[in-house]
């Protein structure tokens, strides 16, 4: 049985973002929140740790090398569905309408096109294996992926906290058994879902923004 970690900790651990309004209409958006809150905490635990060992956490803000260089980011379904929501229906002014462009004008295999001004536009919503991809001790460089040339300085996820978040969005797969949840993620039959963020059709989310846009001025 996957330890139920956070849910025990959830008072010291990372906070859970909320969009009380939307999670009651939409079935899949407290799944996909509960899950990232549990990475989070994950994260928080595995820094805190290395921080006790002397490391510095060298990620920071308008530190983007990670997403220019990174040519094959996975990404699962209900990861993607959050992404559109949140691209559709939350961001507004200025980064909008970039990040529309940037989606518009990208084309397969190239790099990801949420980077808006060295920031990720959908930072909230942005995938468990981003939220993972943390460096210690020294910046990574334009171009490097320092899990190939540097694996000592990246993160490494803590397993129980990594089983506990697929425990948690397998259900919108539709697979509701415990035991059968725990199969696939032991077995690791879980990332067969998993696609790659740079081959998704960006062009249409542009449109599906576009759409939305249209409606909401209609209605002014």
């Amino acid at each position: 049985m996957v330890k139920p970690i956070y849910r025990q900790l959830k008072a010291a651990s990372a906070a859970r973002l909320t969009f009380p309004g939307d999670e009651s209409r939409q079935a899949w958006l407290p799944l996909l929140l509960e899950a990232c809150a549990i990475v989070d905490a994950g994260i928080n635990e595995v820094i805190r740790r290395e921080q006790a060992q002397g490391r510095t956490l060298a990620c920071h803000k308008g530190c983007a090398a990670c997403c220019r260089s990174h040519t094959t980011i996975p990404i699962y379904p209900l990861e993607l569905i959050g992404i559109n929501w949140y691209v559709v229906e939350k961001i507004t002014g200025p980064v909008r309408e970039q990040l529309k462009t940037q989606l518009r004008d990208h084309k397969k295999g190239e790099p990801c096109p949420l980077l808006v001004d060295n920031a990720c536009a959908v930072h909230p919503l942005r995938p468990m294996a981003c939220r993972q991809f943390n460096v210690f001790d020294t910046v990574c460089t334009e171009g490097e992926d320092a899990y190939y040339t540097r694996r000592p300085d990246v993160l490494t996820p803590i397993r129980d906290y990594a089983d506990e978040t697929f425990d948690v969005l397998l259900p919108f797969y539709g697979i509701k058994k415990s035991a059968e949840r725990k199969r696939m993620i032991q077995s690791g039959e879980v990332h067969r879902l998993v696609k790659v963020l740079q081959e998704y059709d960006w062009p249409k989310l542009a449109e599906r923004m576009q759409a939305f846009d249209t409606r909401y001025n209609a209605g002014m």
